[in-house]
């Protein structure tokens, strides 16, 4: 995995363990916030910590924020710095942003100014808990778009010792499947005769509705 700079400006929940996360990848983590309590209690989770006013432009220059590659904005509930702060990292010229939203409407003024990826944490934990307990075979997702999931879903009981040929789960399902995930190792773009094990999780492709459909399967 490429190592990437990443600055994570707001240390609550949401930014910390986007940092938490980064930093276990081996990723560099520069993570900012005004109350230095945060800082404190996330340092064991960064590269490098700063005490800092995101929306003041000489704090962020004198950190260095135009040579990281993605800037994360996880202000909490201060509406007002998240846009001010989004705002000023577009005036910089900051290659990607991602921003943490609270609400519809925080959201939509997010997109306007030019954010790469709105985050809506409690709508997507929300939609994250209704599928699984939907869909109980389903053990992870990535939106895509509108209508196509990337979903990590457990191998029904009744397709243990077949092959994929022979379930043809493209043909059948609507439901293309990219990788397996076999006993912690990854089996990518797996061959058409290769068998299936129990515990395997097949790593998939398609739309939300054919995807809810195979991952109800027994």
């Amino acid at each position: 995995m490429a190592r990437n700079q990443y600055a994570v400006i707001g240390l609550g929940r949401f930014g910390t363990s986007i940092a938490r996360r980064l930093h276990g990848a081996g990723q560099e983590v520069l993570g900012i916030d005004i109350n230095e309590e945060s800082v404190e209690n996330a340092e064991a989770y960064v590269t490098d910590s700063a005490i800092a006013d995101s929306t003041e432009e000489k704090a962020l220059m004198s950190l260095g924020i135009t040579n990281f590659d993605c800037v994360i904005v996880a202000i909490g509930d201060d509406i007002q710095s998240s846009i001010l702060t989004v705002m000023l990292l577009k005036n910089l010229g900051i290659k990607k942003i991602i921003a943490k939203a609270t609400s519809k409407r925080h959201g939509q003024v997010l997109d306007t100014i030019g954010v790469d990826w709105t985050i809506y944490p409690e709508r997507d934990m929300g939609e994250r808990v209704a599928n699984q307990l939907l869909s109980p075979n389903m053990l992870n997702y990535i939106e895509l778009s509108k209508d196509y999931n990337l979903e990590e879903i457990m191998l029904p009981k009744k397709m243990i010792g077949r092959n994929l040929r022979e379930l043809d789960i493209r043909a059948r399902f609507k439901v293309s499947v990219i990788a397996i995930i076999r006993s912690g190792d990854i089996i990518i773009s797996p061959s058409p005769d290769e068998f299936l094990q129990e515990e395997d999780i097949l790593v998939t492709i398609g739309t939300r509705n054919d995807l809810a459909k195979f991952s109800s399967l027994e």
